[in-house]
């Protein structure tokens, strides 16, 4: 009775997004990864307990695409927040761990430039690819991603 009361109390979390680019051509290209759920997005993952931001960051790039190499831009951090329900697998492991299935979420954005464009996939993902602005924009699933692009977009564009 306990447990199962537990995995509907709702959770929050904090998850550390990283939009990674590299330059080509004197363009920049974005770095997308699948997730199981088909969606497109960026790299991104749970902060640890004790972590620092940008340390989640790195491990993060390093776990889920096996880049290790990179320059964190100045002047941007911009946050999302949503909310969803766990299924599928999901839902099995919080249930396990007598975690709540509604899950208040905010994702802190930094942006990352890197010179390494093999990207060693993570199980957790299902496909990677380098777009363009244009094409990044178009193949991002979710509202909220794409706004983080736009505004990373111009503040990349400043640099280049």
């Amino acid at each position: 009775m306990c447990k199962q009361y537990l995995s509907f109390r709702p959770s929050f979390e904090i998850s550390i997004g990283v939009v990674l680019f590299i330059v080509c051509e004197n363009k920049p290209l974005f770095l997308l990864l699948r997730y199981p759920h088909g969606h497109w997005d960026f790299v991104k993952g749970h902060k640890e307990k004790g972590e620092k931001e940008k340390q989640t960051l790195r491990r993060e790039l390093l776990e889920e695409a096996g880049i290790d190499q990179i320059e964190i831009l100045p002047d941007f951090r911009q946050d999302v927040y949503f909310r969803y329900t766990a299924k599928g697998t999901e839902k099995v492991k919080r249930q396990e761990k007598g975690k709540g299935l509604f899950i208040y979420k905010q994702v802190i954005y930094y942006i990352a430039k890197t010179k390494q464009t093999e990207v060693k996939l993570s199980e957790e993902h299902y496909d990677w690819t380098w777009l363009s602005y244009e094409e990044a924009y178009k193949r991002i699933t979710h509202k909220n991603s794409r706004q983080v692009l736009r505004m990373a977009k111009d503040r990349i564009d400043r640099t280049l």
